[in-house]
């Protein structure tokens, strides 16, 4: 009983070890991409203003670690009115919804490049799962409760579902996801984090859509 609270122990301290080390290389490549990708982020807030004069940056609430609420940022897609009737998700890559810079950005995932700001500031990490709003939290959790495990990490500008989940365009596919992000909460390390960001590069460098 006692080798098995220590072996826990011992787990647990790794862990916490690998979580910090984590957080301080986040922040460390957050903070040179900012600096590194910062003309090409100047170009598609100049496309995107110059398509139709709207707000560049989109924010959106979603929930994060230990459930905490917190402001996710992208460049802006969509038209202004886009979810005038409510929380929609975006049903293919021709949704009358999108601009034009949108879906090139889209097509691309430049969309996403603003939330190196929400790495830098700890309330994502380049690898977790994909923050989502507590509008679809709660409707997955009528069907499967465990989304409230991923609390525990942070989530991230890119998966382990998002590579083999792809886009989740409907809630059948929001549950599925949870199953690729609860293996990763199982599993995650440093290791396999690199692994996810590498195959994460390829499939951007080789145009796959997800």
């Amino acid at each position: 009983m006692e080798e098995t609270n220590i072996a826990t122990y011992d787990r647990t301290v790794i862990q916490h070890l690998q979580d910090v080390i984590k957080r301080v290389q986040d922040t460390l490549i957050a903070g040179v991409c900012l600096i590194i990708f910062s003309p090409l982020m100047l170009w598609c807030y100049y496309r995107i203003k110059k398509e139709d004069q709207g707000p560049a940056i989109y924010k959106q609430e979603r929930i994060g670690l230990h459930g905490k609420p917190f402001m996710i940022y992208k460049f802006r897609t969509m038209h202004t009115n886009a979810e005038a009737m409510g929380p929609q998700l975006m049903q293919s890559p021709d949704d009358p919804r999108l601009t034009k810079i949108g879906l090139f950005l889209r097509n691309h995932h430049l969309d996403e490049l603003p939330q190196l700001w929400n790495v830098l500031i700890g309330d994502m990490a380049f690898v977790g799962h994909r923050p989502e709003r507590k509008y679809y939290i709660d409707k997955i959790m009528e069907v499967d409760p465990r989304y409230e495990q991923l609390y525990a990490i942070r989530p991230g500008v890119t998966s382990y579902a998002t590579l083999y989940n792809g886009y989740t365009d409907s809630m059948e596919k929001m549950v599925r996801r949870l199953e690729y992000d609860l293996f990763y909460l199982e599993h995650h390390s440093w290791l396999f984090d690199i692994k996810i960001l590498w195959n994460t590069f390829i499939s951007i460098a080789l145009g796959k859509k997800f």
